[in-house]
């Protein structure tokens, strides 16, 4: 663990303050940065689509490391904006019917999606913690089966890992595509298990640049597609893959996530994973006494997420903006909307990367005390 973190630590600029805030932003190596600045540099110098043929070899390598991790093939493969993006490529290319099976504390922005989309979703059984009950979810598929099922394997206001393995092998017993948001799992837990699709952001725990994000496709599925753009009735030469991946992009940022996710590959996922599982267990055993707040997760679920509710009326939303100018630690505040049908208060999450040490989480207890007295 501290081989790992002091190599972290040391690829990264000097953080100012406290980061606890990896599941909304992670911080850049400064490879990374670099990476995406000479990019910006050489688009400048030569032009931008000779320094996009020169940027291929390092973009392809992001595509072959994307497939690693995803347990796909990089021609199954296309780069997007973010992990709204990619869903919306997804829902509004599907020909099947638009009928959707999700859990209920499924991500707000995703519910958004699949409305615009025109999808009815539907509710798969949940757990007291909101963690899918496969059985039933299995008795519920074959009965009924929707469309499309899709699982957030990992929640935005909740560190519950789902069981996305143990639900791939139900669809696939079923004929059903499963559609898997790695948004929050991508470069956190184990994300190959056998989905159908698997999009996620860069930003996230990958810790890559923002504004930049994958989507990964069986050809299975693939075949099931007719993107919008260009219209399929022009016959055109394109594959669904090339329609799906817009040419309009910032290069740049591709070229600092593939830079990322080689730093990913080579530190060993596995490696990273059990770090921040361990992290997982350190933080919640270091807040379970803190007065006013209670933490959500059992102490040894294997993220690095620790969501606090208050119980004593304490506002997340003014204990986080407390935190950061008065101590310079950063947190997130998770309004009601991340789960609109789940959540019936906003909550404060903590998400420590690799490089959080044992100290810098009895600081923030601390200065959660501190916080939740003054605010």
């Amino acid at each position: 663990m501290t081989v790992l973190a002091d190599r972290w630590r040391a690829a990264r600029p000097k953080v100012a303050g406290l980061h606890l805030d990896s599941g909304a932003c992670s911080r850049q190596s400064l490879a990374v940065i670099d990476a995406a600045t000479q990019h910006a540099r050489h688009e400048a110098e030569v032009g931008g689509y000779v320094a996009a043929a020169a940027a291929a070899p390092v973009i392809d390598a992001g595509r072959s490391a994307i497939a690693v991790l995803t347990g796909m093939t990089a021609s199954d493969v296309v780069f997007t904006t973010g992990a709204n993006h990619a869903l919306d490529l997804l829902l509004s290319s599907w020909t099947g019917p638009r009928t959707v099976a999700c859990l209920p504390g499924e991500y707000g922005p995703n519910l958004a999606v699949m409305a615009a989309n025109g999808f009815d979703v539907r509710v798969l059984p949940a757990d007291r913690t909101g963690r899918l009950v496969v059985d039933e979810a299995a008795t519920a598929l074959a009965v009924s089966p929707p469309g499309l099922v899709h699982l957030t394997a990992l929640a935005s206001h909740r560190g519950i890992v789902q069981p996305a393995r143990e639900l791939a092998e139900v669809c696939h017993g079923v004929g059903l595509p499963l559609v898997i948001d790695a948004a929050q799992a991508f470069g956190h837990i184990d994300c190959a298990v056998g989905a159908d699709a698997v999009y996620s952001s860069s930003r996230k725990w990958i810790a890559g640049p923002r504004g930049v994000g994958m989507l990964a496709i069986t050809p299975a599925l693939a075949e099931r597609l007719r993107p919008r753009l260009p219209p399929p009735e022009w016959n055109l030469p394109f594959t669904v893959m090339q329609s799906l991946e817009h040419g309009e992009a910032n290069l740049a940022a591709r070229v600092g996530l593939s830079v990322a996710l080689g730093e990913n590959l080579a530190a060993g996922p596995e490696n990273i994973r059990a770090v921040l599982a361990e992290l997982g267990r350190l933080t919640r055993t270091t807040l379970a006494d803190v007065d006013g707040w209670r933490v959500v997760e059992p102490v040894d679920e294997p993220t690095a997420i620790t969501t606090l509710q208050a119980t004593a009326g304490a506002d997340p939303q003014r204990v986080r903006a407390w935190l950061i100018a008065e101590r310079g630690i950063v947190t997130t505040y998770a309004e009601v909307q991340r789960a609109p049908f789940e959540m019936a208060a906003p909550v404060l999450r903590v998400s420590p990367h690799v490089d959080t040490t044992a100290d810098d989480l009895e600081i923030f207890a601390e200065a959660l005390v501190a916080a939740t007295s003054e605010v």
